[in-house]
């Protein structure tokens, strides 16, 4: 199971500086959503050895006033609801706003633990000004600037010491978690209701009517699994606006607690930015990932059809583009089967062990073939290798310059390895370390 942690603030304090901050400063990716340019909303941060996925609630809302506001308390009501951990934004410049006041009386009715983080807080007279915020009656407030960086090694603490330390549930850990993620009305519930045989999920054609996040066990055919079924829309959030915010949250949580996903694609739309940002999010957190195009049946076919389309998934989802696709028709039943017997491999890919010597024997193959290239007159050499006992697929290489090796050299060793052992469907990571 894993963490969430969501940004929520008004406006303009600099919820989306800060997000940058947590999730290390990686480059927001801008889709092109109906012409607005935004950045991405989501990402994955490390601290103190705790792993958590951070949600900026600020890249959602519509620019126009009325909207706005009701808006923002959606989304704070959002993030009550979903999060683990809650970090309230707000700026010293502006001192207690009334919005302020209104998102404090929301979180302070709800039982999630909240962290205030007053931004701009950059010179001495902002910081006795920022003393004004503990009037909100929160006990966890930090006085940080987003932009230089102070104070958010501090805030990071106070974050993770709200996130729960995960105990390994050994019953519930040996079996396998599929999660089912894709755009509402991809038919989601149809494939489960397919697999199960059974119509618990209540599917109609309104996008984001699944209620909740459904944990429900397979066991036929000699197959164990637990599937989780991202839920679009819970009918008293009234979530008219935000539904796509509303289904990322969710998808983001089942993720959280899955080893593989299926990520569904409608075959009539093919692979969309929104399918690629949750396929990016998987591959973040090391998820195994089977791509199923579904409503199949629906297509007229020539004798190339699933041929061109499959390139043309991979060419998208490149470089880490080894992973099953199955085309497939939830209404039909047609190859379901097939999709639960491909996660059933790639779950199976992702706990796999290689043993060292067998990894240096492939190690020794693979420098023969094509040396490191040099760095400025030193030569790079790898002297062995060996696999980290982590969940997914990790292997650390020792050599004399690791600061030196090339990413082209680390792609090559990392398609080496994936050739060798099969890891289809699974991110592999490759560390280098100074022997």
């Amino acid at each position: 199971m894993g963490s969430l942690v969501a940004i929520v603030g008004r406006p303009n304090v600099g919820k989306s500086t800060f997000f940058n901050r947590l999730i290390g400063g990686r480059q927001a990716i801008v889709d092109n959503i109906s012409g607005v340019t935004r950045d991405r909303i989501y990402g994955t941060s490390d601290w103190n050895g705790k792993t958590f996925s951070v949600v900026d609630t600020g890249g959602f809302v519509k620019n126009s006033d009325d909207v706005f506001e009701a808006a923002i308390r959606e989304q704070v009501l959002i993030a009550i609801e979903e999060a683990t951990v809650i970090v309230f934004v707000v700026d010293v410049t502006t001192g207690i706003t009334d919005l302020d006041e209104e998102i404090t009386q929301m979180l302070r009715r709800s039982d999630r633990p909240v962290v205030v983080a007053v931004n701009k807080v950059d010179n001495s007279s902002r910081q006795l000004a920022a003393n004004e915020f503990w009037g909100l009656g929160f006990e966890d407030v930090h006085f940080i600037s987003s932009i230089s960086g102070s104070g958010t090694g501090e805030i990071m603490d106070a974050i993770v010491e709200h996130l729960p330390t995960y105990e390994e549930n050994d019953e519930e850990d040996d079996i396998p978690k599929f999660a089912i993620l894709g755009q509402p009305n991809v038919g989601k519930s149809t494939f489960i209701n397919a697999l199960l045989d059974d119509n618990r999920n209540l599917v109609t054609d309104i996008a984001g009517t699944t209620r909740d996040s459904i944990h429900s066990t397979y066991n036929k055919f000699g197959k164990h699994f637990i599937l989780i079924d991202t839920a679009g829309i819970r009918k008293k959030a009234k979530v008219h606006e935000n539904l796509e915010f509303y289904s990322v949250m969710r998808a983001i949580r089942s993720l959280e607690e899955s080893d593989v996903c299926f990520l569904l694609i409608d075959a009539n739309t093919g692979i969309e930015s929104q399918d690629m940002s949750i396929f990016k999010l998987a591959v973040d957190r090391k998820k195994g990932v089977v791509v199923l195009v579904n409503k199949w049946d629906t297509q007229d076919k020539e004798t190339n059809t699933a041929r061109d389309m499959e390139q043309k998934i991979k060419n998208k989802l490149a470089p880490m583009n080894d992973v099953p696709i199955i085309f497939m028709s939830a209404l039909e039943k047609q190859r379901i089967y097939k999709a639960a017997d491909a996660a059933i491999k790639v779950y199976k890919n992702r706990s796999r062990r290689i043993k060292t010597s067998t990894l240096n024997e492939w190690l020794e193959d693979a420098v023969a073939r094509h040396n490191p290239p040099s760095h400025k007159g030193k030569f790079i050499k790898i002297k062995y290798v060996t696999q980290l006992p982590m969940r997914y697929p990790a292997f650390a290489f020792f050599c004399n310059y690791p600061e030196y090796v090339k990413d082209s050299y680390r792609n090559y060793l990392e398609n080496y390895i994936r050739k060798q052992a099969d890891f289809s469907g699974v991110p592999v990571s490759i560390f280098f370390r100074k022997k």
